[in-house]
């Protein structure tokens, strides 16, 4: 079962039958309900307003996207809300799941007003939690800490960078995440040197890629760079995708590229994501992966 939340919060409630990106809300309410089984798992994905023109940070279709690819999946509810943020919170109490595609940095809509205790509430009742490319990123003095607890690190402004590069991406491990992913390769905003727990304690390296000489000496996104410490480590592996299981029972993720919305196309790439969002809501990763049919159409985005 799939949820579509406006960004006013309306509720648009029943199965989809075709295509999130393009469904409209007449075709969602006129869907038939189904009933929540008490073992099904609630997975709640916030979507950011988009930002950075057309193709770029297209936070909402990239959820619809998601969503759309685990529709049918047994024993899981998707709900989408747009915006940021939930107008009705209840649906974070309700959540075995929670994952942000957003803006980041001071603009993070999880750190806003009262927002992180409320999630910390919940992750201390074992609510699991993911972020996605710039919602990785938080100050330091507001998020820093908490997001090293709820999902292992962070980006840190200065500490971390942002290029735009061509990654050559390789599974670390045998982690449940990187089932039915193999090598691939995507120009996209890949951050890396992520402000860790120390000595990496708990944390899982789920995908790793090494930036060329020329990718250290940047330029970056912003600021451009280069950073010295960054050029120091050429020849370094680095960690673009981390997850942990938390001593509350939780669990988190990190996943550092998805500025390009047409990149989701990458089978890889968008299955690597929707095998963590099914790890994160405690669904058991099918061997070779979430199944999804790669559909041009939906790859427009707005």
């Amino acid at each position: 079962m799939n949820k579509l939340h406006n960004s006013m919060g309306r509720a648009l409630r029943g199965r989809v039958t075709g295509s999130l990106a393009g469904v409209g809300a007449a075709a969602c309410l006129a869907a038939s309900p189904l009933t929540l089984a008490a073992e099904d798992k609630n997975l709640l994905l916030i979507a950011g307003p988009d930002s950075h023109g057309p193709r770029a940070h297209e936070h909402e279709a990239g959820m619809k996207l998601f969503a759309e690819s685990l529709e049918g999946v047994e024993g899981l509810t998707v709900t989408v809300v747009a915006g940021g943020w939930p107008e009705d919170e209840g649906l974070i109490a309700q959540a075995d799941a929670v994952v942000f595609y957003a803006d980041g940095f001071g603009g993070h809509p999880a750190i806003q007003g009262e927002r992180m205790a409320l999630l910390q509430a919940r992750i201390d009742q074992g609510m699991s939690i993911g972020m996605v490319h710039f919602a990785v990123h938080v100050p330091a003095e507001r998020g820093g800490a908490e997001f090293q607890n709820w999902i292992g690190g962070y980006y840190e402004d200065g500490f971390s960078v942002n290029p735009m590069w061509t990654a050559e991406i390789r599974p670390h491990s045998s982690h449940p995440i990187t089932r039915g992913v193999g090598e691939f390769s995507v120009h996209d905003e890949w951050y890396f040197n992520m402000r860790f727990r120390e000595n990496m304690e708990g944390v899982t390296p789920v995908l790793v890629a090494t930036p060329s000489d020329e990718t250290r000496d940047g330029p970056y996104v912003h600021p451009p760079g280069p950073y010295p410490h960054i050029q120091a480590e050429k020849g370094r592996e680095e960690v673009l995708m981390w997850a942990v299981e938390r001593p509350d029972g939780g669990r988190g993720f990190g996943f550092t590229g998805g500025h390009f919305h047409s990149n989701w196309h990458v089978p890889e790439k968008r299955r690597v994501v929707l095998n963590a969002m099914l790890w994160l809501a405690g669904i058991e990763v099918p061997e070779n992966g979430v199944p999804f049919e790669v559909d041009p159409e939906a790859e427009i985005g707005r």
